[in-house]
């Protein structure tokens, strides 16, 4: 597996942030049984940017907590059977791994969520990476079934990973 990582604010958010996302990543490979190694790229910011980039490309002017952008499109979500056929479009030729990716954090909104919802900084980020993980395998939560098939893989994920509420 490959991650990228770039940190683009000088807001620090005083944890291994490399190591819990790593962590958070591979649970969501395990989980979806995603079938290959995987290339992502982990971007972390802060509100300003954040707000433009989703201004950019949703047409929403404020900022967000995490945004995702794909490169695979999944007729049902996390159905990997078709991307061999997509190899050119799917999959870096020079390491073979499946281009999963973007993952957009503003560390604002952790900082800022964890003490909103009384929970640790790293449980806040761990969620959003699930969350963003599960956007990247083609879920989505704009109807209620959705929204509930979502939450319940959050929950396997954080839950094994335990990183519940409390941490």
């Amino acid at each position: 597996m490959t991650l990228n990582f770039e940190y683009e604010t000088d807001i620090k958010l005083d944890l291994d942030y490399e190591s819990l996302i790593h962590k958070v990543v591979e649970k969501a490979l395990d989980t979806e049984n995603c079938p290959y190694e995987v290339e992502l790229n982990v971007i972390l910011t802060d509100n300003k940017e954040i707000q433009a980039i989703n201004k950019e490309y949703r047409q929403i002017d404020a900022p967000t907590d995490v945004l995702s952008f794909p490169m695979v499109d999944y007729g049902i979500p996390a159905d990997f059977s078709h991307l061999e056929e997509e190899a050119d479009d799917c999959f870096n030729p020079e390491t073979g791994e499946l281009l999963l990716g973007d993952i957009i954090v503003s560390v604002e909104k952790v900082i800022g969520q964890a003490i909103e919802y009384g929970h640790s900084k790293e449980r806040e980020l761990g969620f959003l990476v699930a969350h963003s993980m599960l956007h990247l395998f083609g879920y989505d939560h704009m109807e209620e079934e959705e929204r509930t098939v979502m939450e319940e893989k959050q929950r396997e994920i954080l839950d094994g990973l335990q990183i519940t509420r409390n941490k």
